[in-house]
């Protein structure tokens, strides 16, 4: 007998099985459009193919992948786009350039890619350990700058040791190797190669880039580099890293024997010549490359005789083009538009460039998406972009970050330290962690990063050999200063700022902004970075003093304005007394006002009359009478010709020296004795002092120093600094021997 209830029974049974197979169908679809397959992938074990035939786990896993392929195809979009539009997505190149998604590698390229996106676990990119070598053209203080942030975003992220290769101009040499020599980060290594023996090969190139004649020595790398270096990574100064540069050195490994060069497309429209009427850019293969990030196999273009190919391209098209209008990138896109085989083209996020008008969109959908950011358009942050503010909040990030933090080893990567790490190691093992003062000495021994003209600087020697820089150091808290310093003295300037990395960037922007300071070019104004706890002011004072270039300094502090006309006054004075063929320091009388607004004194007889009305006192009289009660203020008031005092205990006086006078002792940080032992040393070395009748300089008012408050407030400061006292007088007793046993006696008696 037929059961209407069995039949029945069957119909579900078969719809249910009907829907189960759709399911299974469109997941199928689904991730087999995505280039995986459920059934075969890797990140699922094996055990769980035959748990999914029960019904309550399959309906669980229907969900997880339904969950899974949604984030997939968000994380895969663009690799869709490219798939499905390849005309949009490569710019309609494919037919002719051998690209990372082209080449005969074809299908091991696409499973690569896809795993960049998967949610498995990603292969490693580079051999562990592997060094990776970076190249870089960095000419003046701007670029010596700028690199710094693409210096932080690579390190950052790198896992692998790294070499990097700088062409440089003598502005760029001294600066980037003393941050480097200071900076003194594990398993990285720096060579410098001279801009200056490169500029023949390339002079003779007409360039209207703003880049100048620096903008075409990429050219020559194959030159200016060791002839052992197989390969490197060259990069713009105007380059970000939002991911690790070893991924970016293994798509070496993508490259087809006659592949030299690696490149990603241009993004705007520069090399189509429809910019504006009668454009005519120089021949390039489609949009043409962008050489902002190129990956060099330098050992293969020596092979092929590059410098004379790039040569012949060069001189063949300017004698129609004339001159160059992006520097090196119009001869590298004439010279693979002969060569289209030689060119390896690399995914557009290893190079999303944030000029105006630019296709760079295209090159990501989500952060994760980002590799490379390349500020190439003039107006770098103030570029048009819909994700500017995206960009510009990851490039302040690297470029305010504590660079102290990059200070780290790679472990499982044995390097060898340099002799500067070395020194410091062996000098730290030798303090005792238990000594009260431990703090103290240690600071005397740390190396801080060290960025030298930080801003622009021109300086031009005088013909008579007189000029003189004035010297001194500060932190933020005394940045309003500097202007008034400027207006007092117009000679040059070599001043130490003691900041952290976001503070050197709000002052930089301070300096842009102060059309005082923008229109001084004989400042040298060098970053010594913040680090530890105490205030290394001598270490600092030593920053400045060493990278005067005048004959003569001033040595003196941020807080005082000299009077009107010193610099000249001062210059004379060093003819008058013969400074040249004698040991002479040149003392400047200090005053002081208690008020914030002054009516500056003119001259010295205006400077007595508001010294006798209240208005000006002679300096630290009420608090510290013996640091300057040597000079004799007495005696200077009718002084009209310079006379010489006596060193005594404690005397502190700001004076004119060569530059070659003794450094400031560095165990001396934060408060007291920093300039006391100075003087002392200028002193035991038969310095005569003289005090200059017609010189003075006033002291402003500021609010007590933050270590000056822990000096009251702490006896153990109170303690470290008089046995750094006697370790000092002890130091200078075997330095010049008997007769250095006055300041010790000096000191007992007081």
């Amino acid at each position: 007998m037929h059961c209407p209830c069995r039949g029945k029974l069957k119909l579900l049974l078969a719809s249910l099985s009907f829907v189960v197979l759709l399911t299974w169908l469109y997941l199928l679809a689904g991730n087999l459009e995505n280039g995986r397959s459920l059934l075969l992938s890797p990140c699922v074990v094996e055990s769980t193919e035959a748990r999914l035939m029960e019904r309550d786990v399959l309906e669980s896993r229907v969900r997880e992948v339904e969950e899974e392929n949604r984030q997939i195809r968000l994380q895969l979009s663009q690799s869709q786009s490219l798939a499905a539009q390849p005309a949009e997505g490569n710019y309609g190149n494919q037919q002719w350039v051998a690209s990372a998604d082209t080449g005969p590698e074809d299908v091991e390229n696409t499973a690569e890619e896809r795993a960049n996106h998967s949610e498995c676990a990603r292969s490693p990119t580079a051999e562990k350990c592997e060094l990776i070598h970076v190249a870089c053209v960095c000419a003046g203080h701007n670029a010596s700058r700028d690199v710094v942030t693409l210096v932080k975003s690579i390190l950052f992220h790198r896992r692998n040791p790294l070499h990097f290769h700088f062409i440089t101009d003598t502005v760029a040499n001294q600066i980037l190797s003393t941050l480097f020599q200071s900076w003194m980060v594990p398993s990285v290594q720096v060579s410098f190669y001279d801009a200056d023996e490169l500029k023949s090969e390339v002079s003779w190139i007409p360039n209207k880039h703003y880049s100048g004649i620096y903008g075409l020595m990429k050219l020559t790398l194959t030159k200016a580099l060791p002839s052992d270096l197989s390969k490197a990574i060259v990069l713009d100064t105007d380059i970000t890293f939002a991911t690790d540069i070893a991924e970016l050195w293994a798509i070496f490994k993508k490259f087809t024997e006659k592949q030299v060069i690696g490149l990603v497309e241009n993004q705007s429209d520069w090399y189509l010549g429809n910019l504006w009427k009668n454009h005519k850019p120089w021949p390039a293969l489609g949009r043409g490359f962008n050489t902002g990030v190129i990956l060099l196999y330098l050992e293969r273009l020596r092979r092929i005789g590059w410098e004379q190919m790039w040569r012949l391209t060069a001189e063949k098209e300017l004698m129609s083009m004339l001159s160059t209008s992006l520097a090196d990138q119009d001869i590298f896109n004439a010279f693979i538009k002969q060569n289209p085989v030689l060119v390896h083209q690399l995914p557009c996020f290893w190079n999303v460039q944030l000029s105006d008008h630019t296709r760079s969109e295209q090159c990501y959908t989500e952060v994760s998406d980002l590799k490379v950011i390349h500020w190439n358009s003039p107006k770098k942050l103030r570029v048009k972009n819909k994700h500017v503010e995206f960009f510009r909040n990851l490039y302040l990030t690297f470029l305010e970050y504590d660079g102290n933090l990059l200070r780290r080893e790679l472990f499982g990567c044995p390097s060898q330290a340099s002799s500067e790490s070395t020194k410091l190691q062996n000098a730290l093992e030798e303090l005792d962690e238990d000594d009260q003062c431990y703090d103290f000495r240690r600071e005397r021994i740390m190396v801080h990063r060290v960025h030298l003209y930080f801003l622009q600087y021109e300086y031009t020697s005088t013909e008579d050999d007189t000029d003189i820089t004035l010297v001194a150091q500060l932190s933020m808290d005394r940045l309003q200063m500097l202007e008034a310093i400027c207006k007092h003295w117009e000679g040059p300037i070599s001043l130490a700022l003691y900041m952290s990395d976001a503070e050197a960037q709000q002052f930089l922007r301070y300096a842009q902004a102060s059309e005082v300071l923008k229109n001084r070019k004989n400042v040298g104004y060098h970053i010594v970075y913040k680090e530890g706890q105490f205030y290394p002011v001598n270490l600092v004072r030593n920053v400045a003093l060493r990278n005067a270039k005048t004959p003569y300094v001033f040595l003196t502090d941020i807080d005082f304005l000299p009077m009107y006309g010193l610099y000249d006054y001062l210059r004379k004075s060093i003819i008058q007394l013969d400074m040249a063929n004698t040991k002479k320091a040149l003392v400047v009388p200090a005053f002081e006002t208690l008020r914030y607004r002054l009516s500056f004194p003119k001259s010295k007889a205006e400077l007595l009359s508001m010294l006798d009305m209240g208005t000006l006192y002679t300096f630290r009289y009420h608090v510290w009478t013996k640091g300057h009660a040597p000079t004799n203020y007495a005696k200077w008031r009718t002084a009209t010709t310079p006379y010489k005092v006596e060193w005594e205990a404690d005397f502190e006086p700001y004076v004119v020296v060569r530059r070659d006078c003794p450094e400031y002792d560095q165990r001396f940080v934060g408060f007291g004795w920093n300039k006391v032992s100075h003087i002392m040393e200028l002193d035991a070395q038969e310095y005569d002092l003289i005090v200059l009748p017609n010189a003075f300089m006033i002291h402003m008012p500021h609010a007590p120093s933050f270590d000056i408050s822990k000096f009251r407030s702490s006896p153990s400061y109170r303690y470290c600094l008089t046995t750094l006292k006697d370790e000092f007088h002890q130091d200078l007793s075997r330095k010049y021997g008997s007769a250095a046993l006055k300041y010790l006696t000096a000191q007992r008696n007081i």
